[in-house]
């Protein structure tokens, strides 16, 4: 994909421009071949990981039916199990549960399930920095492949995207598009595919009431061309309530109601429970679950729910089930390059940010140049060169880690949701986002070392230069891939509150914010930035005091001590760069005249001042770095495969943390 500035960015084409009506069956071509798939569960329980039995205990037996060409509603107040009972169909988790589920009358494989379903969480997270055209074709690239042609997916996106009344907005950067516009985009870019189940965790909230309504119109028209459609939903208005074929109310873990919205009065009615006139059944049922009048009455309708509303088992046909399983898997370099490209976009419309990295880098190397000048050639000065290079070291550890700390943990939710819909491996999203960042960590690099190289009088030898300029790059590297292994074990406070609100407390004309969604939202940002620059830091700092033992010292170290110094990659760097600078045979440097004396003009005697009898061994401290960047690498891919695949452990490191949390 060609790299277009934002102000001119365009669309993958025109394609058709006005928006479809709601009853045009002539033009649903790509969404309309669906087959029929059915979920069916059956006295499903969970309770949290590591409580003891029956304490905890969030779904409580339930059971249920969501059909084909229907659209679901899951009601219930806060703590019911909604999100539970939704994360468990969608496949989110799939551990530590009891019951059944089933899929057109088979047992559900979760594998297989994924390959059929999408998963549209609450936060209207979408790649920054796309146009909708652009964030539509990835989505095609990385969900069909090559198993249909470029003029086929641009057909589908058209027909997507004038379906959902995005048309014309296909030209905007996805930052700039509204509330309702980002959800219809979600929305968007999990149907190239065509799944035949979509899972949607609140999907009206932080939208008003027009938006709400908006959305849930579409909804309704795509469970209408045949897909099953279950989304959670917090206090649904009247209007909104009537677009629901089937709602599915919860209370305790235990389902209460299960039939269609226009039922609800006339069900509440016939077991003694009259609803107000004029008010939101909604409401009145959300109430009653709730416990406002008496869990006598919620246990009434738990029990009245079986012989009112049986289930009644589903039958489908197992070649119309096969239909959904075909879809092969992309191959990884086709993932791989269009990840990259993405990237890649997405890097070269953020110029700001990348401005900002550049002049930073600029004025570093100004400001450390200024302070070490023209020392890099003065025998007088050669113990503060010694201090130029360690301070290029300390640079190049928390210039390149900072940004990602704060910028990483809200990637890591996308890389989530973007996996667990199936969009792309793992593997390939690391080796993406590794091959784009060596580019500008070289880039960046170069345009500090130029500057402090010359304005510090460092030898103008092409090999010194080499040594110099390639320990940095590693040593940033390592840097580098420090900072994202950290950044990928936090967890994003910021997810965010702000999203939480309802549209009571959102007026989205104007963006007005209510004062308590400000407040959680600025609490939330503050806490990702404590945890972020206090735990890089921290971490590394460490580092830095067992790298520089033994410097200036006659008297030899421990065996203990050598080993806790030689765990740091900054020792290997220090060694490395001083090395480069007065290693290789390198003669006496020049003293000013009016030096009278000046001993360490002398390389071997800065060598005895820092505690070696002789050089250190440039190559094998470069083997060092590069071993120590590959465990730093496999690390990084480990902790990643542990944020999407936690094993048990990191399930009860988790889960540790939590409590502390909860006591805190």
């Amino acid at each position: 994909m060609e790299l277009i500035p934002e102000n001119n960015a365009k669309g993958i084409n025109e394609g058709v421009k006005n928006d479809l009506k709601n009853d045009d069956p002539i033009r649903m071509s790509h969404l309309s071949k669906m087959a029929a798939v059915d979920i069916e569960f059956n006295d499903l329980m969970y309770s949290v990981p590591g409580s003891r039995k029956g304490s905890n205990l969030i779904l409580r037996g339930i059971s249920g039916q969501f059909k084909s060409g229907e659209l679901t509603a899951i009601l219930g107040p806060s703590g019911a199990g909604k999100s539970t009972l939704l994360n468990i169909l969608a496949g989110y988790k799939y551990t530590d549960i009891n019951g059944s589920i089933n899929i057109n009358g088979q047992l559900r494989d979760i594998q297989e399930f994924k390959k059929m379903s999408c998963y549209i969480m609450q936060e209207n997270l979408v790649q920054p920095n796309l146009t909708v055209s652009e964030a539509m074709m990835f989505a095609a690239d990385l969900k069909l492949g090559k198993r249909k042609s470029r003029f086929e997916k641009i057909a589908v996106i058209d027909e997507i995207l004038n379906t959902l009344r995005l048309s014309r907005s296909r030209n905007t950067i996805t930052d700039k598009l509204s509330g309702g516009e980002r959800k219809r985009l979600m929305i968007a870019l999990e149907l190239v595919n065509n799944p035949p189940i979509i899972f949607l965790d609140e999907p009206t909230t932080g939208l008003d009431e027009l938006s709400s309504s908006q959305c849930i119109e579409l909804l309704e028209r795509l469970a209408r061309l045949g897909r099953t459609v279950i989304c959670s939903i917090h206090t649904p208005s009247a209007r909104i309530l009537k677009k629901f074929n089937h709602v599915y109310v919860i209370s305790a873990g235990q389902c209460i109601y299960r039939d269609t919205a226009n039922n609800i009065v006339p069900y509440l009615q016939s077991i003694g429970i009259e609803c107000p006139k004029h008010y939101n059944p909604a409401d009145f049922v959300l109430e009653i679950s709730s416990g406002e009048y008496g869990f006598d009455l919620i246990d009434r309708m738990i029990v009245c729910v079986e012989t009112k509303s049986p289930i009644l088992p589903i039958c489908r046909s197992k070649q119309e089930f096969e239909l959904e399983r075909k879809n092969p898997r992309i191959l990884w370099f086709d993932q791989f390059s269009t990840l990259v490209k993405r990237m890649m976009v997405q890097l070269y419309r953020d110029k700001n940010y990348m401005y900002l990295k550049m002049y930073l880098h600029v004025f570093l190397g100004i400001v450390i140049g200024g302070i070490f000048w023209n020392m890099g050639n003065d025998g007088s000065k050669a113990l503060f060169n010694f201090g130029f290079c360690f301070a290029c070291i300390i640079v190049f550890l928390y210039v390149p880690m900072l940004p990602i700390l704060l910028k990483f943990p809200g990637e890591i939710l996308l890389m989530k949701r973007e996996h667990f819909n199936r969009w792309y491996n793992m593997s390939a999203y690391y080796w993406a986002l590794t091959v784009v960042n060596i580019p500008q960590q070289l880039v960046l690099a170069l345009i500090y070392l130029v500057l402090v190289y010359l304005i510090t009088g460092q030898p103008l030898e092409w090999r010194r230069c080499f040594m110099f300029f390639g320990t940095c790059f590693l040593c940033s590297f390592i840097a580098e891939t420090i900072a994202y292994s950290i950044a990928s074990v936090l967890n994003v406070v910021v997810r965010s509150k702000l999203v939480a609100c309802n549209s009571r407390s959102l007026e989205i004309s104007n963006y007005h914010i209510s004062q308590e969604c400000k407040r959680h939202f600025c609490h939330s940002l503050y806490i990702l930035f404590q945890n972020s620059i206090f735990l890089g830091p921290a971490l590394t700092c460490p580092l830095i005091l067992v790298a520089v033992q033994g410097f200036g010292d006659p008297n030899p170290l421990s065996i203990y001590r050598i080993l806790i110094m030689y765990i740091s990659y900054i020792r290997y760097g220090l060694e490395a760069l001083i090395a480069a600078m007065y290693g290789y045979g390198r003669k006496r440097l020049p003293c000013p005249i009016e030096e009278i004396y000046c001993p360490f003009n002398s390389p071997a005697e800065i060598f005895r001042t820092i505690g070696r009898k002789t050089a250190p061994n440039f190559w094998l401290d470069i083997l060092a770095l590069v071993i120590i960047l590959c465990i730093c690498k496999a690390i990084l891919y480990y902790l990643l495969r542990q944020r999407i695949h936690p094993n048990k452990t990191f399930q009860m490191l988790r889960l540790i943390g939590t409590l502390v949390k909860k006591h805190m």
